[in-house]
């Protein structure tokens, strides 16, 4: 007979491990038995005390594995998000860096091709209008063939100077200045004062590698 509640157990067990919860029998019959197995087999307490702490595991690891999880995925996307920030802000800190090298090549060509910084750093408040002149016709005539060589222009607006035209709404202002009493809104009726400049293709050589673009005309010395 004290075979008998053991089997019973194991039947209890048996039958409803597979629905993974026991019935309202089998709980009850543990409930009669367990208690006294507990108090008089210290194996048995120490198996059921094994058990309890093992579930305690497996529910503390199921409620941190997705905090952790959570954590982690935010961390990468910050990561990301830092990585994808700095590599923009290169790229644009690069492309100003080559905006102001073409700027700085395009007056280095103009002062080696026309001199015209030195033009301009020149004090002409003592030159005479004839000295002036004649400088200015030397620097024109460098200029212009070096700018005819490296860019070509051409005028935004094809009207004659003084010519009366309507600029209607939406106008671009990067190619369109409105200057004098401007009130209102679009359309304005106007006079054009400057056709403007367009540059349609610009064949300006390329720095070569390890070239300074910042120095526009090397000093000469003359030995």
């Amino acid at each position: 007979m004290e075979g008998r509640p053991d089997e019973r157990a194991s039947h209890f067990e048996v039958k409803t491990m597979d629905a993974g919860r026991l019935d309202f029998w089998a709980r009850l019959w543990m409930w009669i038995w367990l208690p006294w197995k507990v108090l008089f087999d210290g194996a048995a307490a120490w198996r059921v005390q094994r058990a309890l702490e093992a579930g305690e595991e497996i529910a503390e690891g199921a409620g941190a594995a997705p905090s952790e999880a959570a954590r982690d995925e935010e961390a990468l996307a910050s990561a990301k998000a830092r990585a994808e920030a700095e590599a923009r802000a290169e790229a644009e800190a690069e492309l100003e860096r080559q905006r102001r090298a073409g700027a700085l090549h395009l007056l280095a060509i103009l002062q080696r091709d026309g001199r015209l910084v030195d033009f301009l750093q020149e004090d002409l408040g003592a030159a005479s209008d004839g000295d002036v002149g004649a400088a200015a016709r030397i620097v024109h005539e460098g200029c212009r063939k070096a700018l005819a060589q490296y860019v070509t222009l051409a005028p935004i607006r094809t009207e004659e100077e003084g010519a009366a035209i309507t600029v209607g709404a939406g106008f671009d202002p990067t190619e369109l200045r409105l200057t004098g009493n401007v009130v209102g809104e679009p359309p304005f009726r106007g006079r054009v004062a400057h056709p403007g400049w367009k540059a349609t293709e610009v064949r300006i050589p390329t720095l070569t590698t390890g070239q300074d673009a910042t120095i526009v005309a090397p000093a000469e010395v003359e030995v």
